[in-house]
């Protein structure tokens, strides 16, 4: 059995400060016995409109979070990071970036995964409209990196409302899935935990779901709610209250394999066409 932690961020635009918060979490992950730290989406910066200038730093914040592995002897979901180049070291030409999230483990980088579905939505809070894709270039591939307590299907936010992403990651062999995020007040109060939730079920996978809380600048507000499930869709734990912190929860691959041999959900899924 493994200790796997999710944290819970307020991360605002000074990349200093929230490193500190980083490293904090770290080492309380590290001193609860966690293999794994599972950070949110935005969480080196979250800062509207300087993704562009954030990227620019992407190789020296890996070098840096890499060094944190390291020292601490841990494994790090590297929640995300703007990134002005794909996977194949090309630079993207029209100024927009990705968004890539890391799995570092305490001697390198061991996968990068790009952001695959953008959030280009109407949402009554006091942003209004949201639209991704006019900043962020989409990823294509899907990705599960090995590590010593399980495999991990790597999604991002937006990524946890199209299921079929999380049943290619369990067929690729995923055991984990994480999800950095940053859900709106309004969209994570309607669905954020049953997303979870859901997403553990139709995979039989664990999911830990890290999140943004709180007011980032005037405008935008995250609902947070860090939460963790089991391979049967229920909730481990759940953060809420306003506040940096993160859960620590327990995996044992072999439970696991006793819940997906009792109801094989893979060996009984059919395709069928309607209409």
């Amino acid at each position: 059995m493994s200790l796997l932690s999710v944290a819970q961020m307020n991360s605002q635009n000074d990349i200093e400060e929230n490193f500190k918060v980083i490293e904090s979490l770290i080492q309380q992950s590290k001193a609860q016995g966690s293999s794994l730290v599972v950070f949110p989406e935005n969480f080196v910066c979250f800062a509207a409109g300087k993704q562009r200038e954030t990227a620019e730093q992407f190789e020296s914040i890996q070098k840096r979070l890499e060094a944190l592995a390291h020292q601490y002897q841990i494994w790090l979901i590297a929640g995300t990071l703007p990134c002005p180049f794909r996977p194949d070291g090309s630079v993207i030409e029209d100024s927009r970036v990705r968004t890539v999230s890391l799995c570092i483990s305490p001697e390198r980088t061991e996968a990068r995964y790009d952001k695959i579905h953008l959030f280009d939505v109407q949402v009554g809070d006091a942003v209004g409209g949201y639209q991704e894709s006019k900043f962020f270039e989409p990823g294509t591939d899907i990705v599960v990196a090995q590590t010593p307590f399980g495999n991990i299907g790597m999604m991002v936010c937006y990524d946890l409302r199209f299921p079929e992403l999380a049943l290619h990651l369990r067929a690729r062999g995923a055991n984990i899935l994480t999800a950095p995020s940053a859900f709106t007040y309004t969209t994570g109060q309607m669905h954020w935990q049953l997303l979870l939730q859901a997403r553990a079920m139709d995979s039989q996978c664990q999911v830990l779901g890290a999140a943004q809380q709180g007011w980032h600048g005037e405008k935008r507000q995250t609902w947070g709610h860090t939460a963790a499930t089991n391979s049967r869709g229920q909730v481990l734990d759940l953060i809420t209250t306003e506040r940096t912190q993160l859960i620590t929860v327990p995996f044992d691959l072999q439970e696991q394999q006793q819940i997906r041999e009792s109801m094989p959900l893979m060996q009984h899924r059919r395709l069928v066409q309607f209409g």
